[in-house]
């Protein structure tokens, strides 16, 4: 039988999500080195007065990060779960998963180097 459509029951299903991002800050320190990141490159974008597009970049680029983030530990996760003894083909998809978040982190630091740099260099007057 087909559940109704509720509003509270979708609106539930939220606190899931809440409690994935608190558990992802709290037991997850690179989260909180990326997180520190994102914060840092939001001022700057403040400080800065980047534009529009600008803006999107740099919000895709830690939207980018947090999402590999968050699948990198879901992974990880369910494979010690799965099999909680060392194995080669866990080991290999753990290390995929994990170059995922390094090729997400080095796109931002590109698009905050190519959004931030020539603005820096502008202000220093070089």
């Amino acid at each position: 039988m087909k559940k109704k459509f509720s509003i509270k029951d979708r609106a539930y299903s939220f606190t899931h999500a809440f409690r994935g991002l608190g558990k992802l800050l709290k037991e997850e320190h690179n989260s909180r080195i990326h997180v520190a990141a994102a914060v840092i490159a939001t001022i700057m974008g403040l400080l800065l007065k980047i534009n529009t597009f600008e803006w999107l970049a740099v919000a895709i680029a830690i939207a980018l990060v947090l999402l590999c983030e968050l699948f990198n530990t879901a992974i990880e996760r369910l494979a010690d779960k799965v099999e909680p003894n060392w194995d080669k083909t866990i080991g290999e998809v753990k290390d995929y998963a994990s170059a995922g978040v390094l090729i997400a982190s080095i796109l931002a630091v590109l698009v905050g180097g190519i959004i931030f740099t020539p603005k820096l260099i502008a202000i220093c007057g070089l």
